[in-house]
């Protein structure tokens, strides 16, 4: 069995304020997280449609 003293989860927001990388917030974290999905979407979209361009 593997011990660890890791967080797993937590219980509000407060929990992670002190804990987040780089020092940020927890706006600034949803921020990036909402830019990157957005990005990778788009990417995904994109390579999606030539996909379909170059078979038809």
């Amino acid at each position: 069995m593997i011990s660890s003293q890791a967080v797993l989860a937590f219980s509000t927001a407060g929990d992670v304020a002190n804990g987040l990388p780089f020092g940020w917030d927890v706006a600034g974290l949803q921020r990036g997280v909402l830019i990157y999905l957005g990005i990778s979407s788009l990417a995904f979209v994109l390579v999606w449609g030539l996909g379909l361009l170059r078979r038809s």
